[in-house]
C-alpha cells in the first residue's frame, strides 16, 4: 500500500492540467478573524439537490452571503442564481472548478454538497487555504481521507462541521446522557435503520457528456470512466467509485445516532456485513439490502438497510434496547484532543446557524457535529461496506446462518429474510453476500492482519486530485 501511495504522489507531481500541479497558497494564518457583525462569504459547492438547502440555510442568516455557486454543471446556474437574487438580493458568481475559489481571499467558508468522493479532498484544500468548512455527510468516501481531514482541520485551526443534523437535537443528547448514567440498565443494542424504497436505476449507455458539464472536474479524485446518465446528478450513490450505498447516504445519520447512544463509543472491535442487491437487475453496484453488526463489547450496534418495499416499519429510525437485569453502571463520556463530550453543553440553533456561530467565535467545542465525530460515524459505514465488498456469496438455504453464534444478530438476520420474502423473493436458490469479519485497530485506524481489506480503506487517487499523506 505504501508503494502504491508513493506512486500516486509521484503521479500528482508530474500531472499536467489546466491548473498544473495544483497547490494551495494559503496557510492557517491566512484565515481572517470574522467579528460578530462582519460579513461571511460562503461558496456553496454542489448546487443540485442538497446544495439548495445549503444555499437557503446560509443565505437567510444575518451577515452571511452566498457569494459563489460552484458546480461542474453549468445547466444549474440560472435557476440557482435567480433564487439567490430574488431571495437574498445579491448576485453570486458561478464557477465550474472549486480550485478557482480556494485562493479567493474574499471567500470565508466552503459549504460542500457535492458527491461523496469529493467531500474530504475539497475540505482539506479549504483548510489549507484558511477557510472554514461545512461538509455534507458522509464526511469522507473512505477512512484514510476522513482521517486526513481531521488532521487538516486541527493543523490549520479551521472550523469544520459535519452535516449530521441530529447532533443538534436536545432529545438525542438527553437520551445519550441518561444511557451513560445507567438510568435504563445495560445497553444491549443500539439499532439504526435506513428503510427507504430505492427502485431500479436500469442501465444507461456510455455517451459523450453534455457540453455544459465539465466531467473531468466532476470525476475529480476517482479514476476516469466514460460518462453515462446514471452518474449525474443522483444515482452516483450506487456506484463504489463515487458513493457509499444507502448506508453511507441516508444511513450515516442514523449510524451517528446509534453510535452516540453507546457510552464512549468510537471505533468497534469488529464489524461484519451481509446483504445484496435484490429484487431487480440494474447498473448499480452497492447493496440495496444490508445488515451490519458492530461489536462494542457490552453493546452491539446493529444497522439495517432496506431498499425494497415493506409492509411495515419503513422509514429511518433509531432504537435502543436494554438488559433490565443488568446492574446500573455509570460510563464516563470521553474527551479527545480538546473535543468536548457529546453530552456537554453545545451551541444553540440549527446546524447551519451553529456552524456560523463557531466560524465567528472560533470555539470548536461549540460545534454540534465536530469533524472527528463525522469521521468516525462515516467510517463505520465504510467499514461495513469493506466487509461487504470482500464477502462471498452463499445460499439462503444453507442451514447455518451467518450469525449463528450471536443470538441478537441472528434475530435481525431472520427479519431481513422475512423482508425479502415479503417482496416475493424466493430464498431457496438465492444467494446473498456474506461479508468478511474485520477486526479494527482503533489506534492506527486500520484492519488487523488483512492487507486486502486495508487497501479498501483508501483508493487510487487520480492526479492531481490526490488526498496527500501529509496535509
Amino acid at each position: 500500500m505504501n508503494q502504491s501511495r508513493r506512486s500516486f504522489i509521484r503521479q500528482s507531481a508530474l500531472a499536467s492540467t489546466a491548473f498544473g500541479a495544483f497547490t494551495i497558497s494559503g496557510t492557517k494564518s491566512s484565515g481572517k478573524v470574522i467579528g460578530a457583525n462582519d460579513r461571511v462569504n460562503v461558496a456553496v459547492c454542489g448546487i443540485k439537490g442538497r446544495g439548495g438547502s445549503h444555499i437557503g440555510s446560509h443565505g437567510r442568516q444575518k451577515n452571511v452571503v452566498v457569494s459563489h455557486l460552484v458546480d461542474p454543471d453549468q445547466r444549474l446556474y440560472n435557476g440557482r442564481r435567480k433564487f439567490v437574487e430574488s431571495k437574498f438580493k445579491n448576485t453570486p458568481e458561478c464557477v465550474q472548478d472549486v480550485r478557482r475559489v480556494m485562493d479567493n481571499k474574499e471567500v470565508d467558508v466552503i459549504s460542500i454538497a457535492t458527491p461523496n468522493h469529493w467531500h474530504s479532498l475539497m475540505s482539506i484544500w479549504a483548510c489549507q487555504a484558511g477557510k472554514d468548512v461545512y461538509v455534507e455527510k458522509p464526511l469522507s468516501h473512505n477512512i484514510f481521507e476522513g482521517g486526513k481531514l481531521v488532521e487538516a482541520a486541527k493543523k490549520y485551526g479551521r472550523i469544520v462541521q459535519h452535516g449530521t443534523q441530529n447532533r443538534a437535537s436536545q432529545r438525542w443528547a438527553d437520551l445519550a446522557r441518561d444511557i451513560a448514567a445507567g438510568k435504563n440498565g445495560k445497553l444491549e443494542v443500539a439499532l439504526g435503520t435506513c428503510h427507504k424504497r430505492r427502485g431500479s436505476i436500469g442501465f444507461k449507455d456510455a455517451k459523450n457528456p453534455p457540453a455544459e458539464l465539465d466531467f473531468d472536474v466532476w470525476t475529480g479524485p476517482a479514476q476516469k470512466e466514460k460518462y453515462h446518465e446514471n452518474l449525474v446528478h443522483y444515482n452516483w450513490h450506487w456506484f463504489w467509485k463515487y458513493g457509499n450505498g444507502d448506508i453511507g447516504n441516508q444511513g450515516v445519520h442514523q449510524m451517528d445516532i446509534a453510535r452516540w447512544m453507546i457510552p464512549g463509543a468510537r471505533w468497534p472491535k469488529s464489524v461484519v456485513s451481509v446483504g445484496g442487491r435484490f429484487g431487480y437487475e440494474d447498473q448499480g453496484e452497492t447493496a440495496n439490502t444490508q445488515l451490519s453488526i458492530f461489536d462494542y463489547g457490552e453493546s452491539l450496534l446493529v444497522f439495517d438497510v432496506r431498499g425494497l418495499s415493506g409492509k411495515s416499519n419503513m422509514g429511518v429510525s433509531n432504537h435502543v434496547y436494554f438488559d433490565k437485569k443488568a446492574s446500573q453502571k455509570t460510563s464516563h463520556s470521553y474527551d479527545l484532543d480538546g473535543i468536548k463530550s457529546p453530552l456537554a453543553e453545545r451551541g444553540k440553533g440549527d446546524i447551519f446557524e451553529n456552524f456560523i456561530q463557531a466560524v465567528r467565535n472560533r470555539k470548536t467545542e461549540h460545534l454540534n457535529a465536530h469533524v472527528y465525530e463525522g469521521h468516525v460515524s462515516s467510517g463505520l459505514c465504510h467499514l461495513a461496506n469493506v466487509s461487504y465488498q470482500l464477502g462471498e456469496k452463499q445460499g439462503f438455504d444453507k442451514k447455518a446462518n451467518s450469525f449463528a453464534n450471536n443470538k441478537k444478530a441472528s434475530e435481525y438476520f431472520e427479519r431481513m429474510k422475512e423482508h425479502l420474502k415479503e417482496n416475493g423473493l424466493k430464498l431457496e436458490g438465492t444467494d446473498y453476500v456474506v461479508g468478511r469479519t474485520l477486526e479494527f485497530d482503533a489506534k492506527t485506524e486500520t484492519i488487523k492482519g488483512d492487507e486486502e481489506a486495508n487497501k479498501l480503506l483508501t483508493r487510487d487517487y487520480r492526479a492531481p486530485f490526490v488526498v496527500p499523506e501529509k496535509v
